[in-house]
């Protein structure tokens, strides 16, 4: 890295600002996504206010000649978590040289947001589908307040809704405004305009919210905090290698960002972070959705490719390795979004699917018998379809399966469906080789006591044992005795002795008590005893009998103090569904 000696002249944010707005400045291809909590906007904002210095930068000027030999984006503006994650592409035309961020791409984005655009996260307890559940925020600068006790933060900034800046009533100022939107500090003048401002404006205590605001004006149009190495050199290895040096530090890096940094540099003819970007954005939205990953998608590009070496080193991206996965990229995108559909079809989705690495050699068996879309609806593959869900649902429920030792597990499982030459799906062959790796699916008399009582990963389990219920749509693990009920309060309101209360509420939560049932019907449910709940729903007495023997529920009980004799007798039942479907004799 060259010395001090090297950096050029401090430049404003202001003037950072306008390059951007211009494309003057943009993100190489190589940059990973924008990865900062709206906390570390704020606290950059809090830091630049303070005077504190925010760390070096590294520009690399890209001549004009050679701008249109690589792939550029624009910095985001308005950061949505979930439909607006990923920077826009750039088309640049050749002439102008461009100056690119090695290092600085989330300092100078969160400057970007918080003085030009929003920044919407997913509120907490609502659905990602739930359309309310990410509102747009701007940023805003708390002018006559202090910090609160326990903030480490001198200023306060917070993002914000209109509605949650707007002036609020009290008896000190009533109606007065407290909140100053952080972007309209690029249109406001200093000296005597900015006091005419928060007296037009009816800000409470205009004299120290004219300071706060006067020392905002200078952070963004005086002072010069942007401190910046220039790279002038043209080789695109070279810069590589800075990149991956320098973003060592801050939020790291993860491994599959710098792979991905590997593999945009080496594809010809497709836009490998597009591409990759776009397909785990697609996976992500099937059925009820999901949470795959890039490293998920770029481990399943190695594994459909059959390349020699699986593992998630630099060193298998390489120059062969990504022509093979850029060749084959429409089979991969194709055999992942058919596999990730079958999981959906399946009842699983980002809330149920705790290891989504066994979403991978689903997707390679689809390639490598190269099943088109008549695999996933076709009643011609009915069979294999049931055979390929009860495998995946076994191994989600036996422990380890998906943890250590992933790579041998990867390439042994499809060393064995290389091999097969059956028509449907190789069950037994798949559990030979994994039985091999001391990763075996049958499950011991202890596995299996423990199952009965389990409180974690039970949806596999449910869905397993019952399978008439609707899976394809949204699907709770519901509690057949309400959680809610479950309190100290409520259980000795309802008439349960102090001695059985831990009981009551150790057992609340594990399998006994959990059912499968469709989101309608479980939000309809809401906190009513399960056999009132059931006399509503099915009038009709064969119907509610029939209701209750395919889920285990016979003899339920209508009050919540025979809740450990339902739940030890249901227990039993499920222990013996359990041995019948994954005891030795399976």
């Amino acid at each position: 890295m060259a010395s001090d000696t090297a950096f050029e002249k401090p430049i404003t944010i202001a003037h950072v600002l306008s390059q951007m707005q211009k494309h003057a400045y943009v993100l190489p291809a190589i940059q990973r996504e924008f990865v900062w909590s709206a906390s570390q906007v704020c606290d950059l904002f809090d830091s630049l206010m303070r005077g504190y210095p925010i760390g070096s930068f590294l520009f690399w000027r890209v001549e004009g000649e050679r701008v249109r030999d690589y792939v550029y984006y624009d910095f985001i503006r308005k950061y949505h978590q979930k439909t607006a994650r990923h920077c826009p592409k750039l088309a640049l035309a050749r002439g102008s040289d461009v100056t690119a961020i090695l290092d600085g791409q989330q300092r100078i984005t969160a400057l970007n947001i918080g003085l030009r655009g929003s920044y919407a996260a997913k509120l907490p307890r609502l659905w990602w589908n739930n359309p309310d559940a990410f509102p747009e925020k701007k940023l805003y600068l708390d002018l006559c307040s202090g910090p609160s006790v326990n903030s480490m933060m001198k200023y306060r900034f917070r993002f914000l809704t209109p509605d949650e800046a707007a002036p609020e009533a009290s008896a000190k100022a009533p109606g007065k405004r407290v909140w100053f939107l952080v972007k309209d500090i690029l249109d406001i003048n200093d000296g005597p305009d900015m006091l005419d401002y928060l007296l037009d404006h009816g800000y409470a205590k205009p004299r120290s919210a004219y300071r706060r605001l006067d020392r905002l004006h200078k952070v963004v149009h005086v002072d010069k905090p942007i401190n910046y190495y220039l790279e002038k050199d043209q080789d695109l290895d070279k810069v590589l290698t800075i990149f991956i040096r320098t973003n060592k530090a801050g939020t790291p890096l993860s491994y599959s960002d710098m792979l991905l940094s590997i593999a945009v540099a080496q594809w010809r003819k497709r836009d490998a972070r597009e591409e990759i970007h776009s397909l785990v954005d697609r996976l992500n939205e099937v059925g009820q959705g999901f949470g795959f990953s890039k490293d998920l998608v770029l481990k399943s590009g190695l594994v459909i490719t059959n390349a020699n070496d699986i593992r998630f080193r630099a060193a298998n991206f390489n120059n062969v390795n990504m022509a093979a996965l850029e060749d084959q990229w429409d089979n991969v995108s194709r055999s992942l979004l058919r596999a990730t559909q079958l999981l959906a079809d399946f009842g699983l989705s980002r809330h149920t699917l705790r290891a989504t690495n066994v979403l991978i050699p689903v997707a390679y068996y689809l390639a490598h018998r190269k099943h088109d879309d008549r695999y996933v609806t076709s009643p011609s593959y009915q069979t294999d379809r049931k055979d390929l869900r009860f495998w995946v649902m076994r191994s989600l429920v036996k422990s380890g399966v998906w943890g250590s030792g992933l790579d041998t597990l990867l390439k042994s499982l499809c060393e064995a469906l290389r091999d097969d030459t059956s028509q449907g799906f190789p069950t037994r062959r798949l559990e030979s080789a994994m039985t091999r790796l001391g990763k075996s699916l049958r499950f011991e008399d202890e596995e299996i006591e423990d199952l009965a009582e389990s409180d974690r990963n039970v949806f596999p389990l449910l869905a397993l044992m019952y399978r008439d219920v609707n899976l394809t749509g949204e699907c709770h693990v519901d509690h057949i005795f309400p959680k809610r009920r479950f309190t100290k309060h409520q259980l000795q309101k309802a008439g349960v002795s102090d001695d059985h209360i831990d009981e009551f509420i150790e057992r609340r939560d594990r399998l006994p008590n959990l059912q499968l049932l469709e989101g309608p019907a479980n939000l309809a449910k809401s906190d009513m005893l399960p056999r009132k709940w059931l006399e509503k729903r099915f009038p009709d007495r064969k119907a509610r009998e029939a209701y209750m023997a395919f889920r285990d529920m016979h003899d339920l009980p209508e009050r919540i103090t025979e809740f450990l004799d339902f739940y030890e007798a249901r227990r039993n039942r499920i222990e013996g569904q359990l041995r019948r479907l994954l005891g030795r004799d399976h």
